[in-house]
């Protein structure tokens, strides 16, 4: 169902225009909460931060006959997840906040993890676990903003369908993957155990 839409009232608007004018974008017409909406942000922009140090150890770290191509799929989701964080920083600006950037606090306002991985898949794994931490954590801050803030809720779109993205992509890697061979407990070092010989048995001779 479709609302009438009431004529704009420019003489209003003109008188709103040249009220709090250091707010710079954020007008009268801004109905969101800026607070919530700037908290919302700086908590995207550090797992984006996160997200993209995590790729990059990664990147450098991928090891094995297929990690070539693994290690350049995490190169270029780590430069896609900065262009992000630029983007969440630009509107942080825009909507008067300050991006909190604190390398102290960055892992504890992050929604994903740092988690390194042992090996390739699991360098996989935690990368397309944390891609899909941040598809519902887009996608709840999308339906939070509803219409009261159509710029930032229509940015939030296009890094959700970028993640969404990186996580396809993460999970045909993963699923293309051969399996780890088997790993012997032992040292190297240490030879298989010797087996007893076999016992012997004495037969007493007949008479």
């Amino acid at each position: 169902m479709t609302h009438p839409v009431k004529p704009l009232d420019l003489q209003a608007v003109r008188r709103a225009a040249r009220q709090h004018i250091e707010n710079g974008a954020v007008t009268a017409g801004y109905s969101a909460d800026r607070p919530a909406v700037l908290k919302m942000l700086n908590e995207s922009l550090a797992t984006e931060l996160v997200c993209v140090l995590r790729y990059r150890r990664h990147h450098f770290m991928a090891r094995g006959i297929h990690s070539q191509a693994v290690a350049a799929e995490f190169l270029a989701h780590a430069n896609e997840e900065l262009a992000h964080a630029d983007l969440l920083a630009t509107r942080i600006v825009q909507l008067g906040g300050e991006p909190d950037f604190s390398p102290d606090t960055l892992l504890s306002r992050s929604h994903a993890e740092y988690v390194e991985g042992h090996n390739l898949a699991d360098m996989i794994r935690e990368n397309l676990i944390a891609e899909r931490i941040a598809i519902d954590s887009y996608r709840h801050g999308i339906a939070s903003l509803g219409e009261q803030d159509t710029t930032t809720r229509i940015m939030l779109e296009s890094i959700l369908a970028m993640e969404e993205e990186h996580a396809d992509d993460l999970a045909d890697l993963l699923q293309n993957l051969p399996p780890l061979p088997a790993i012997d407990p032992r040292p190297a070092h240490q030879s298989p155990p010797k087996l007893p010989p076999p016992s012997k048995k004495h037969h007493k001779e007949k008479s």
